[in-house]
């Protein structure tokens, strides 16, 4: 990082940047957080005593709804609190109780605040479970009792108590407290008492309605309390009031804390701050430094691999309008580049298309030329007056090389489709092998003419469904089967073979015996007007399109053909996707 870089700049603004900001809010945390704190402790207790005393009724001030209500509001805000009559007097009230079923009978078991400990009340006080309480009762119906012992260890309670046994049916206990709350609560008289003979207009002021707080101390454990009285709705003719106190030592603990944390924080944070700042000032600074990388690469002219910047903001910008000069430039070059290629690849191209066009119009006119020499020589004849005898077979030859010509021409108008892809497959499920045996239906004669025999491989009897356009298929078999008697050796045996695969394919092969192919010219066969034996097209027949044509046929289909020589002949093979594993486009 150079010293008068931008990142080292950025690394020292930010560092004391942060060291600022935290001292700061070290410094204002210890001067002002404690009386933020207290403020806002009383503020909300103040809140929630006026709230109580718009949900407190006129009842007595022994009610059960009373008291429910007094000790739901000491555990929700965590503080001591006592109603006072007009006189500023406590009234008794024990809020916390439980209540045991106990056969057909209700008993409340109302726990003293004074005298009482947390340690006094077993953990399992809940709901439901069964609690033995050794008291007395304090009403005559028996029905309120005052516990002395709560699950008593001892076999029979002590002389002039009763025992009371049952299941906890209700129950308010202190929760969420600070420790001790019966400690807590039984402070409540000596904080009033005090306040009271300290404060002589406390009790005029409270009698025209004006709530009232202070702050008080306990003298033996030096825990300061914030104390309030709030005016409550009237018991008849009497004036009531409530009287809460809640602990502010946790506060002067924290604060305590936190300066004795901040001592061993200042380090920590320091190096935490050299590190973001270090980090942030280099993420910063990245952009301009790759924008300077990128200025300079320009420069040399080299307009490959331009990094950008995503940063949404002024340097986002100018990167973006490098990077879009730097690729505009290599696009050029490179479209250039390309256009070169691509028009040297269109020049030969265009040659290979003028060679394919005149090797077409030679075939064509070497195609056309003896069928219709043998077509004029017999017309010929039949204008000189022939034997009668020879009219017929002239003019059956005339036919027969008509026939021939129209096949080349339909052909090569098939052929013309498929290369401009003018041909749409229509796929349906048929059975291969029942197509196989009727297009040899077809052959008879040819297979008569040449005492052939035909062979259906065993291992093929089996009824295969394929996915394909049925039509085409049947003009595959008919020419490969066509071009495999054309070579096949007089008395020989055509074997026609088709197998499943597990890969979802059914292949068919058809294999003669007769002269192999070159394998040179393996690969060629498929070509238009190919043909490996020449000197034999006009005794075997055939336009030499065949091939070509069931080339494009089975590249529609997604095939895969070939043909091999074996020991004894030629096998030609494709293959289809079974029933349901081919998807046409």
């Amino acid at each position: 990082m150079r010293r008068r870089g931008v990142a080292f700049r950025l690394f020292v603004v930010t560092s004391l940047l942060i060291i600022v900001v935290f001292s700061l809010l070290v410094i204002t945390a210890g001067l002002f957080f404690e009386h933020f704190y207290r403020s806002s402790k009383i503020h909300v207790l103040e809140r929630n005593m006026k709230q109580f005393a718009s949900q407190l009724g006129p009842e007595g001030s022994g009610s059960k709804q009373v008291s429910k209500l007094l000790g739901a509001f000491m555990n929700d805000n965590d503080a001591s609190t006592s109603i006072l009559n007009s006189r500023l007097e406590r009234i008794a009230i024990e809020p916390y109780f439980f209540q045991l079923q106990v056969g057909n009978k209700t008993v409340t078991v109302r726990i003293p605040m004074e005298g009482t400990t947390t340690e006094d009340l077993p953990q399992h006080l809940l709901i439901g479970y069964r609690v033995v309480v050794d008291g007395i009762f304090m009403d005559e119906k028996d029905t309120v009792l005052h516990p002395l012992d709560i699950e008593p260890e001892g076999k029979k309670p002590e002389a002039g108590l009763v025992r009371v046994e049952g299941v906890i049916t209700d129950l308010l206990l202190p929760m969420d407290r600070s420790n001790n709350p019966f400690y807590q609560d039984s402070l409540i008289d000596g904080a009033r008492i005090d306040w009271i003979t300290k404060d002589e207009k406390l009790e005029m002021r409270m009698r025209e309605g004006y709530s009232q707080q202070t702050e008080w101390t306990d003298k033996w454990s030096g825990v300061e309390y914030a104390v309030l009285i709030q005016a409550l709705p009237g018991e008849g003719n009497e004036e009531r009031y409530l009287f809460a106190m809640t602990s502010l030592q946790p506060v002067g603990e924290a604060v305590g804390i936190l300066k004795r944390y901040v001592v061993y924080m200042v380090p920590i944070i320091v190096l935490l701050a050299v590190i973001l700042s270090s980090i942030y000032s280099r993420i910063v600074s990245r952009p301009l430094i790759a924008l300077s990388r990128t200025a300079e690469r320009l420069a040399e002219l080299d307009f490959t691999e331009a990094k950008e910047i995503s940063s949404k903001d002024e340097f986002g910008d100018l990167s973006r309008y490098m990077t879009a000069l730097s690729r505009n430039l290599d696009a050029t070059l490179t479209e250039l580049t390309q256009a070169n290629r691509q028009m040297q690849e269109d020049i030969a191209e265009k040659q290979r298309l003028e060679q394919l066009r005149k090797e077409l119009v030679a075939n064509i006119s070497h195609e056309l030329k003896t069928p219709l020499a043998i077509v004029k020589g017999f017309a010929e004849g039949l204008q000189d007056g022939v034997a009668n005898e020879k009219r017929e077979r002239y003019l059956s030859l005339i036919v027969k090389e008509t026939d021939r010509m129209n096949a080349l021409i339909m052909d090569m108008l098939e052929l013309s489709k498929f290369e401009v892809r003018a041909v749409r497959l229509r796929l349906e499920s048929f059975s291969i092998n029942e197509l196989a045996l009727k297009v040899l239906d077809s052959f008879t004669q040819q297979l008569q003419a040449k005492q052939l025999r035909l062979r259906l491989d065993p291992a093929g009897k089996d009824d295969w469904k394929v996915m394909a356009d049925p039509r085409r298929i049947e003009q595959v078999l008919l020419n490969l089967l066509s071009n495999a008697i054309r070579h096949a050796d007089e008395n020989s045996v055509i074997t026609i073979g088709i197998r499943h695969s597990l890969s979802g394919t059914v292949t068919t092969t058809i294999e003669n015996i007769g002269p192999p192919i070159g394998e040179e010219d393996l690969n060629r066969i498929w070509d238009q007007f190919y043909r490996a034996e020449r000197s034999r097209d006009r005794k075997f027949g055939g336009t030499g399109l065949g091939l070509a044509i069931v080339k494009h046929i089975l590249e529609l289909h997604g095939s895969k053909f070939g043909a091999a020589n074996t020991d004894e002949g030629v096998v030609f093979s494709f293959t289809l996707y079974e029933n349901g594993g081919y998807s046409h486009e």
